[in-house]
C-alpha cells in the first residue's frame, strides 16, 4: 500500500511539473523597439510578426518584461480624448498594446508610449492571451 501511495505522489508530482511547464509563458509577445515589429509566439512556436508603432518623440514606451495586468475588448482613453484602443492589453499603469485605426503608422514610432497594431492583430493577440490567461502571458519589450 505505501508503495502505491508514493507511485500515485510522485505520479501527481510529475504532472504538476508537466502543467506549469507547459502553462508558464504560453503566449510571450515580443515588442523590439527599434524594428518596429511585434513578434507572437504560442508554446515557443512563432504564431506571427506584425508592424507596431511604438512611442514618438517625446514619449516613452517602457522597457521590459511584463504580465497583463487588466484587458478590455474597448477601452477608451481618459488621458488623449476618449480616443478609441480596442482590444487593449494593459501592462503597465497606462501603458498596452492596442489597436489602431492609424495603420499607415505602423512600422513606425508614432504613439504616446503604448503599442499600437493593426485593429484585426490586436483581436488575434487578445484572444490568445485570453485563452491561456493573462497569468501565462508574458510581454517583453525590448530596444
Amino acid at each position: 500500500m505505501k508503495k502505491f501511495v508514493l507511485m500515485i505522489l510522485a505520479a501527481v508530482g510529475m504532472f504538476g511539473v508537466t502543467v506549469s511547464a507547459s502553462s508558464a509563458n504560453a503566449v510571450v509577445a515580443r515588442i523590439d523597439v527599434s524594428s518596429q515589429t511585434m513578434t507572437v509566439s504560442k508554446h515557443g512556436r512563432v504564431l506571427y510578426t506584425w508592424p507596431v508603432s511604438t512611442a514618438r518623440k517625446g514619449f516613452v514606451t517602457p522597457r521590459g518584461q511584463y504580465r497583463p495586468t487588466r484587458m478590455h475588448e474597448m477601452w477608451y482613453s481618459r488621458k488623449y480624448d476618449m480616443s478609441p484602443m480596442p482590444y487593449s492589453i494593459f501592462f503597465r499603469g497606462g501603458y498596452a498594446i492596442h489597436g489602431t485605426n492609424y495603420v499607415k503608422q505602423l512600422g513606425r514610432p508614432a504613439s504616446h508610449g503604448c503599442v499600437r497594431l493593426h485593429t484585426a492583430n490586436a483581436a488575434r493577440l487578445y484572444a490568445l492571451v485570453k485563452e491561456v490567461g493573462p497569468g501565462n502571458a508574458r510581454i517583453v519589450v525590448t530596444n
